[in-house]
């Protein structure tokens, strides 16, 4: 038997799946970046294993890879893949693929201990998907089975980060959490600065690309196809000028793979390219001729490899040093998939030219957030938690001085307690219980500690608006002033519209009334009370205006009664788009 030879980093990761099993069934993610030798990993946690293992993948190439790996320490292992034309299943330590599978679960009824999904990614909470219906499985054989996911991109679009718990310390801000924790990970940065991997070259083609910010937001998964293909026809003399680009820039490379938006796209794409240096690959390609077109790219016989949505993972072709995105996308997972094509190392290769044709606008480099952006403006910030001192991640918007102005976390994402086990409970934005007071999720629709139903927001606007003695201002920001003595809040909506309040702080009910709305709202550490008009001036711009005011009419004038801090519903805020 042939000894793996892991690098630092692959040895920590191995130490940390066996660390964490020996104390938790729980389920567990690696993190770490394309191309920095996964299949490693998986085959050291199989050797090492005295119980069945399974080792399930969504791709036959991946299949193949990994199996591939542990083969080469002279150790038998099983494939189940019907790509591959196998079905083994009476051996140790299984190859899988999911699709393969799915279909023929009964050939696994014996227990199994442990389940690593390579891209583990791709894995839905959805029960009826592919693999929970194997997890369902196999858990009846084995309740305890241990779950090991494996991925260099440990979040799903719309959904969020895959796991709830990280090993250093805090939770992820997710809906919906496969995975219960994080327990490696290493940057892309480092693995480049320690020379594992190539060093990205990116360029965001500004004079040169598609306008594709006309497409819907709609949908919540990635960019409607046929929707993409409709703008594209506006577009021929673009993609033939982006392809003369590619070639130009293509003359000292030695190969290069274009991501295109549709089949459609693609072949357009091939046509404007040196024919017999080119190729094409889509999901309808025959699985003979696939085969053949990509022996023959990674053996350098041909420089462009043109694709749709086929070579994202488990594509191995270490001599790219050319990528050029002319697609779409709203996922930062699949735009770093694509990257990852290009990065692995190879004799005289210096770096990879990744150019974005598409401005999809996302940072290799930039610290993850793990949803969708919630405006174009607004980038990854660093935001301390008033409670426990995390610093947290958040989308938000900063000032020319690089100062935080506004994010758009809602929780603090730190781990408190002697055992770091227990999720700080400061919130950042929340919904109030009015029963109990308690700060509730933006979200919930009952209240996390009494269990009352919270009032639902859009029903409160609703019964607002069928009132003739009410009325709403859509708030976009609110002044404090002095007069008579009493603090003067007035709220502005974003048409000069107001509607003012006044507060009498030398009284120690307002004092706690106004406290309660507004100062508990703000983000600084101590929150000290504010006791006095002239305190609240000097706060003023630092306390955070609610996003609609209701007022109730009385005879000569309107009176406050509701502020909707936090909204999330169906109803335009200031200066959204219709």
């Amino acid at each position: 038997m042939q000894p793996i030879i892991l690098r630092n980093y692959q040895r920590q990761a191995v130490e940390a799946t066996l660390s964490h099993f020996r104390h938790s069934s729980e389920s567990a993610v690696i993190v770490l970046p394309t191309g920095a030798g996964k299949s490693l990993i998986i085959a050291e946690l199989a050797r090492l294993a005295r119980q069945r293992i399974l080792v399930l993948t969504h791709v036959r190439e991946l299949v193949e890879q990994n199996h591939a790996k542990y083969a080469a320490l002279g150790l038998q292992a099983g494939i189940f893949s019907a790509g591959l034309k196998r079905r083994d299943h009476q051996h140790q330590v299984t190859f899988a693929s999911i699709q393969s599978l799915a279909g023929h679960t009964q050939s696994f009824s014996g227990a199994f201990s442990l389940v690593i999904i390579d891209e583990c990614h791709r894995v839905s909470n959805d029960e009826d998907s592919q693999y929970q219906q194997v997890l369902t499985h196999l858990r009846q054989h084995n309740p305890a089975l241990k779950l090991l996911g494996l991925t260099a991109t440990p979040y799903r679009l719309g959904e969020g980060w895959i796991y709830r718990r990280d090993y250093r310390g805090f939770v992820r801000d997710t809906l919906s959490a496969t995975f219960e924790h994080c327990i490696y990970e290493l940057p892309l940065s480092q693995l480049i600065r320690e020379g594992y991997l190539t060093p990205p070259v990116c360029i965001d083609a500004a004079t040169r690309h598609y306008d594709f910010s006309q497409l819907s937001n709609e949908c919540a998964g990635d960019y409607d196809t046929e929707e993409v293909n409709r703008l594209l026809h506006k577009y021929p003399r673009v993609t033939r000028a982006i392809c003369e680009e590619i070639v130009e820039q293509a003359v000292r490379r030695k190969g290069v793979m274009i991501f295109a938006a549709s089949i459609e796209h693609a072949e357009e794409i091939l046509s404007y390219l040196p024919r017999a240096q080119a190729c094409l690959i889509t999901g309808n390609t025959d699985t003979v001729d696939r085969d053949q077109m990509l022996q023959a790219f990674k053996q350098q016989q041909i420089k462009y490899l043109v694709n749709v949505s086929v070579l994202t993972t488990g594509f191995d072709a270490p001599h790219v040093d050319l990528i050029a995105i002319l697609r779409p996308t709203r996922s930062v997972s699949l735009y770093q998939q694509i990257a990852g094509r290009g990065l692995r190392l190879f004799p005289g290769k210096s770096d990879c030219l990744i150019i974005d044709y598409a401005a999809n606008g996302f940072n290799l480099f930039s610290p993850e957030v793990g949803s969708p952006k919630p405006a174009a403006n607004t980038e990854p910030v660093q935001v301390f938690c008033p409670e426990c001192g995390f610093a947290n991640t958040f989308w938000g918007r900063t000032d020319d001085q690089g100062q935080v102005v506004e994010h758009f976390g809602r929780r603090c994402q730190g781990l408190v307690g002697e055992s770091l086990d227990n999720q700080c409970h400061f919130r950042f934005r929340f919904r109030e219980c009015p029963q109990c007071n308690a700060e509730n999720d933006i979200t919930a629709r009952r209240c996390e500690q009494c269990k009352s139903i919270l009032i639902d927001h859009d029903d409160l606007l609703k019964r607002a608006l069928s009132l003739k003695n009410a009325r709403i201002l859509r708030c976009a920001g609110m002044t404090f002033t002095l007069q008579d003595e009493r603090l003067r809040v007035t709220y502005h909506d974003e048409e000069g519209e107001t509607l003012s309040e006044y507060f009498d702080l030398s009284q120690p009910a307002q004092q706690k009334v106004f406290n309660h709305i507004f100062r508990r709202r703000h983000d600084d550490k101590p929150r000290s009370k504010i006791n006095s008009a002239q305190q609240a001036l000097a706060f003023a711009t630092q306390l955070k205006h609610p996003d609609f005011v209701i007022a109730r009419q009385h005879k000569h004038y309107w009176s406050v009664s509701e502020r909707v801090f936090d909204y999330v519903g169906k109803y335009r805020k200031a200066y959204e788009l219709y």
